[in-house]
């Protein structure tokens, strides 16, 4: 593993055991094994020394050349040898600038650049370095990045006993426009959607919203948006980011969560870019801004079972009132046929009993006999 970076201060960094070796074998190159004893810094510079500037900025026709310096200031306590390279230059997801690897092959700005291969520079001291930058006749208008760095070199040995390389570099970053035609411009691919919903149905959940901002102009472009999901919405890269910058070519993945939104079935999202280009004097170069919609399913569970359980309980309360107005109509029926067979029993006990012919003649009897 290497690890690049660009400005003060002191980098230590892996190389596989192989790689290691290769390095080490280059005769012109420091070898120490007390590489983190050494501290330096490399920036770009005047033929007088260090200017001011963090990085060098330069506009050239296609054909041309120029040449520019830079300083390394060697802040140790010995002479110190440095390794002199320049690569390709890209940025990482996370919006900063680095180059390629030693062993990794350059096509564009870092093949632009040439000057020595190494600097020795004194305890304490600062050499100054020219670079010549030629452009190719058939370079393409617009942004080329490279970098520019000063390494030294060194072994170490690993856990298993075997030596480990180790590269440690520091640099700047160079920036060409080629002049001609410049058209900044962005688009928005790979639009995908997410919803997280919350199980207590009283509280909203949040969305995610992924895609890839892609620069497809030939100028370098700094964006900032805001994604927006209901009700709620979130502006990227967030306050503590750093700022993101896309070269010409360039694609950048981004994932913003927007919390406090609700699920109402469908929910409709939407990108806004706005993107900005500049000219190396800083004046700004038109960009339009640029809107994506998205749409999100966010199906309401937690609210439909609530709703479902409420349905329940009224269902349930419906069907036992409807239980108890039958019993209720049921008892007094039953209550109004127990009170007209209770009529009609006294009844029959008041009404004398009907007269046989053995009882009239018993009658008759009983009234002769005096």
């Amino acid at each position: 593993m290497r690890r690049r970076i660009f400005g003060w201060g002191r980098v230590v960094s892996l190389a596989s055991a192989a790689l290691a070796a290769a390095l080490v074998a280059s005769p012109a190159v420091a070898a120490t094994d007390a590489a983190t004893d050494i501290t330096w810094s490399v920036t770009p510079a005047a033929e007088s020394g260090p200017d001011g500037r963090s990085v060098v900025e330069q506009e050239l026709d296609a054909g041309s050349s120029t040449d520019d310096y830079f300083a390394v200031r060697n802040l140790s306590q010995s002479e110190v040898t440095f390794r002199l390279s320049a690569a390709d230059g890209y940025y990482t997801d996370a919006g900063r600038f680095n180059m390629l690897p030693a062993g990794a092959e350059s096509v564009d700005a870092g093949t632009w650049i040439d000057m020595p291969e190494t600097v020795t520079v004194g305890a304490d001291a600062t050499a100054v370095v020219r670079f010549t930058t030629t452009v190719p006749d058939d370079a393409t208008p617009g942004d080329h990045a490279a970098g520019i760095a000063a390494s030294v070199l060194s072994t170490s040995t690993d856990d298993g006993g075997a030596q480990v390389g180790v590269e440690s570099r520091v640099g700047f970053r160079v920036l060409t426009r080629v002049t001609g035609e410049i058209t900044p411009s962005v688009d928005v691919a790979a639009v995908t959607t997410a919803y997280d919903m919350s199980w207590n149905p009283f509280r909203p959940g949040a969305a995610t919203v992924s895609f890839d901002v892609r620069n497809t102009g030939n100028a370098s472009v700094s964006v900032v948006g805001r994604v927006g999901a209901g009700s709620g919405s979130m502006s990227f890269p967030a306050s503590d980011e750093p700022q993101q910058l896309l070269l010409p070519g360039d694609s950048r993945s981004f994932t913003i969560v927007v919390g406090d939104v609700w699920p109402t079935l469908f929910v409709p999202a939407s990108i806004s870019l706005t993107p900005s280009a500049t000219d190396f004097g800083g004046a700004p170069i038109d960009m339009a801004p640029l809107a994506v919609d998205a749409a999100i399913w966010a199906v309401p569970i937690p609210q439909l079972l609530l709703l479902l359980g409420v349905a329940l309980v009224l269902v349930a309360l419906l069907w036992g009132r409807r239980r108890s107005r039958r019993r209720f109509v049921a008892a007094i029926a039953a209550a109004r046929e127990e009170g007209m067979a209770s009529a009609g029993a006294r009844a029959n006990a008041e009404e004398p009993a009907p007269l046989t012919r053995s009882a009239l003649r018993s009658a008759e009897r009983r009234d002769r006999d005096g």
